[in-house]
Parts: structure tokens; sequence; C-alpha cells
């Protein structure tokens, strides 16, 4: 096996390690109280709200469901010996980040820390619907390459969760910053450098194509 082939193999291994590991956390979840989940710096009236409720956990769990599913249309083996299968979890995919994005959209407005994480995530939701979009369009009209380029950079949105995980307790431990002041730069942080790396990638794929 040349170089080439491992770091490849690497790097599907780490994105589906994380999107397994981050896809399932939402489960942890389920029955907890509010003051020990990700609600716990909301404000009581705003955990009063059922349609913010319904907004907060359909994001968190169809984006789960995003997570798993997404990362498994990466790998050739799949889409060449079992397209049934690719299609089914593609399908699953596009209608996860539908419900996840239009969610995230809806409860982005109420995000902690103000306008600037609020813009933040609000921009990564329009943009994780629209790279979705494109995807799903390209894919019914065949074209085929620019249906992977979309897909890779709505995968690339979609691991903001995880870059997101990954830079918080860095943030909050290691720089001893705040949670606010570091949500601020998380909301941004854990999304546009990731879009960029996918363009490098689509790029470098064009080239040596």
């Amino acid at each position: 096996m040349d170089s080439k082939k491992l770091k490849n193999r690497i790097g599907y291994f780490f994105m589906a390690l994380f999107a397994i590991f981050i896809g399932l956390y939402p489960l942890r979840f389920i029955g907890l109280p509010y003051d020990q989940s990700l609600l716990a710096a909301k404000s009581a009236a705003l955990l009063s709200s059922e349609l913010y409720l319904a907004g907060f956990y359909t994001h968190i769990f169809m984006g789960g469901l995003a997570l798993l599913t997404g990362f498994s249309q990466f790998f050739k083996k799949l889409r060449s010996t079992r397209l049934g299968l690719h299609r089914i979890l593609g399908k699953v995919y596009v209608i996860s980040v539908f419900l996840s994005g239009s969610a995230g959209l809806g409860i982005a407005f109420f995000a902690t820390g103000g306008f600037i994480p609020a813009l933040g995530f609000g921009a990564l939701a329009v943009a994780w619907l629209y790279t979705t979009t494109n995807a799903f369009i390209t894919i019914k009209q065949q074209q085929v390459h620019a249906h992977q380029r979309w897909m890779i950079r709505s995968y690339a949105l979609c691991f903001a969760a995880v870059t997101l995980r990954l830079y918080l307790p860095s943030f909050i431990g290691f720089l001893g910053m705040d949670f606010v002041s570091a949500y601020k730069i998380i909301a941004w942080l854990c999304w546009v450098p990731n879009i960029l790396v996918a363009e490098f990638l689509i790029i470098r794929k064009m080239q040596f194509a």
C-alpha cells in the first residue's frame, strides 16, 4: 500500500470515529435535567417554550443522524458494491440535514452570547442547507462529479458538530477563556476552516483527476 492510500485510510478512519462518537453524543441528553445538559445556560423563559425545545432536540438528534449517515457516503467500496444502500443512506442524510439545518437556523437566534454567535450559527445553517440542496439537485440531474463536490462541502459543514466540541474544551481548558467569549469565536471557527479545507480538497482532486 502506497503512502497516499495509507493517509486516506487513516483520514477516513478518524473521520468515521469522530462522526460515530459525536453522532451518538446527543443520546446522553435523553431524560437529562436541563441544568446538566447543553441547555444549562438558557433562561427559564426560553426553556418554557415548547417550540424552542422542539427545535433544539430536532437539531441535535437529526444532526447526529446526519453525521452517522454522511461519512459512509465517501467510501468508494460502498458506492461501487452496495449502490442501493448508498442511495438509502444518502436520502437519510439529506432529510436529516433539512430537519437539523432548519431547526438550527431557528434556534440560532437564541444562541448564548448574543449577536455574534447567533450570526455565526445562522450562517452555518444556511450554508449547510444550501450545499446539501445542491448535492441533492446535482445527483438528480446525474451530475455525479458535481454531486460529489457538493457533498464534500455539505459534510464539511456537518462536521462543525465535531470541531465545535474539540475547540470548546481547548479554549476553556487550555486557553482559560470564559464560555461566552470562547463561544463567540467558535461559532465561526467550527465551520469556516472546514469549508476552506473542503474547497482545497476539491481543487486538489480536480487538478489530479
